[in-house]
């Protein structure tokens, strides 16, 4: 499967995406597949307080505000 032609520039590209990884910082939810806690980290890499590692991660500006 051929790669589709971007829509961005590549400046607008690397803006795009400098948004986004400004967005994550400490805003990464946790969900820990073991104990079911969830909580708001600034790491994709934290371990649950129950020492799982099992930790799903997702970039909160995946979530609509509001």
């Amino acid at each position: 499967m051929a790669d589709s032609p971007s829509q961005f520039t590549p400046a607008e590209l690397e803006r795009w995406q400098f948004g986004l990884s400004q967005a994550n910082l400490n805003n990464i939810l946790c969900h820990c597949r073991d104990c079911d806690a969830t909580w708001v980290d600034s790491s994709d890499e934290a371990p649950c307080a129950c020492g799982s590692h099992r930790v799903e991660h997702i970039p909160c500006w995946q979530f609509p505000d509001g």
